[in-house]
This record gives C-alpha cells, structure tokens and sequence, in this order.
C-alpha cells in the first residue's frame, strides 16, 4: 500500500466533503509533537501545493511541562523542512503544574485551549487543525454513548465560541495505523507525552477493547465512522426526532421526522433528557 497516496486520499475526501478548508484560508496545526498530528502537517503541507484553492499551513506547539523528551529535535526538523513554527512555553500550564500535580485532563485542556486560541490569533491564522484520527473519533463514540448518555462523538469542523476560528480535524478517515506508518517513513522525531502513557484510563480500556475486536472484525473503525454519517434517529429514543402523533410534514425515509418536534411540555430546544439509571 501506498502510505502517502492513501493519506492524501483520506485526508483530502474529509477537507472537500466538511468543506474544511477554504480559499485564503490560514491554517494553523496544532502539533503535539506525535504521530498523529506530525502526519496531518505533512499532510496539509502536501495538500497546499495541489489543491484547487490557495491556502498556507503554518504549526504551532504548546509547551505544558508534559513532554517525556527534549522538544529540540522537533525543532530542528520542521526547520529543516521550512515550516513556519511557533514554540509556546505557556506559564499558566506550568503554575497549574506546580499547584495541583493532579488535576484532571479536563482542566488541562481548558489551559491549552486558551493558549491555543492566544497562539493562532497572533500567527494570523484563521484555522486550527487538530490531529484527531479516526480512532479518535471511534473511541469518543464509544465513550459518550457509554459513560454520558449521549450518542456523540468528535465534530469533524465545528467554530470558536465568538466564531473566530473555524476548528477542523483533518484526520477522521485516517487510522492510527496509517498515522504511525507515515510518521515511521518520515524519520521525524516523535514527542511523546506524559498524558499518552498513562494505564487505567477510560481511554485506555476501550483501546483494548478495540485491539481485540479488530482481530475478528478488522473493518470495525470503518463501519462505526460510515455509521456516524448514516442516521437513522427513528431506531433512537429522542422524540424530538420520532413522529409520535402522525403529523411529521417531513418525514425521512425511514420514517422519522427530520423537523424536531414540540410535544406538550416539551420544548425542541430543551429536551427533556432520557432518564440514566444510576443505581437500582
């Protein structure tokens, strides 16, 4: 198999098919120094000289005090390879570091989303790519489905708050195994963080989960990513989506109405939620 043609292919159905990037757009990577995010610059860097639009591509790294090898080497490489990078040490991230040794990815994430937003505000960027795969968006599928009751996974383009930033994920079609081949074939310098080795995670236990089935089912990432693309909300239980009275103008093809619904007591904007059972 041709790693950089199946790449490109991927990643550039997932750019037409979101729309996600645009004539004169600036792009901004968030590289995190690994494989993922290594591949996806590679990618767009590519993608910038034979796209039908012009677009720039430049990167950016933030430092958080987490990285488990010196940041130099990758330094070094994207000078080599001319790429306009930004090296952030964001003081905020290490103070948080020092006071609570133990706070959550949550919190962490909060801090790097503000020094991300921060980063590509002065690279005059107007889009943040993020190097999320497609194992990525598998696994939050899984996780939101299984520990928040909600049926959601990772938006392939959505936009900042105040609608600065036009945020995409390049990499939904693209596996992880792709991702480390191509990184592999590169020589880059890979950056691990402390985060990524961590046991005992949600996170980790649907990893394996994954490995497992794969070795019987090895086209379970395609059909659950084809299956995010392929509704059918009349095999759910929201009724804002089910035609409960019969009287759905808009019904889909299988039936259910593709117009959210108002039942009585029941605003369309604030749904009432499906009750989870917490104990018995």
């Amino acid at each position: 198999m041709d790693i950089e043609k199946t790449l490109l292919r991927k990643v550039g159905e997932a750019v037409h098919r979101f729309r996600m990037i645009r004539d004169g757009d600036r792009v901004a990577v968030a590289l995190s120094g690994g494989k993922d995010s290594l591949t996806m610059l590679e990618a767009l860097l590519l993608l910038s000289k034979r796209a039908p639009v012009e677009f720039s591509v430049c990167a950016f790294t933030v430092e958080q005090g987490k990285f488990l090898r010196p940041i130099e080497p990758l330094g070094e490489y994207l000078k080599q390879r001319g790429v306009d990078w930004t090296y952030y040490h964001d003081r905020p991230s290490f103070r948080l570091l020092e006071e609570q040794p133990d706070h959550g990815c949550d919190l962490c994430s909060r801090y790097r989303r503000r020094a991300v937003y921060q980063i590509a505000r002065g690279l005059g960027a107007n889009v943040i790519a993020f190097g999320h795969t497609a194992d990525d968006f598998c696994e939050s599928l899984l996780r939101n489905t299984m520990f928040t009751g909600r049926l959601s996974a990772l938006p392939a383009i959505t936009w900042s708050r105040d609608k600065e930033f036009r945020l995409i994920r390049p990499l939904v079609y693209v596996t992880e195994e792709i991702t480390a081949a191509f990184a592999n074939s590169l020589g880059a310098p890979v950056i691990p963080c402390g985060c990524s080795q961590k046991t005992g995670t949600v996170r980790r236990s649907l990893r394996d989960i994954f490995r497992e089935l794969e070795q019987q089912y090895p086209d379970l990432k395609q059909n659950m990513l084809s299956a995010m693309g392929n509704l059918n909300p009349d095999r759910l239980l929201d009724t804002r989506y089910l035609d409960l009275g019969g009287a759905c103008s808009t019904p889909t093809a299988g039936g259910a109405c593709s117009t959210p619904t108002v039942e009585s007591g029941m605003s369309a904007l604030e749904p009432e939620l499906f009750p989870i059972v917490t104990e018995l």
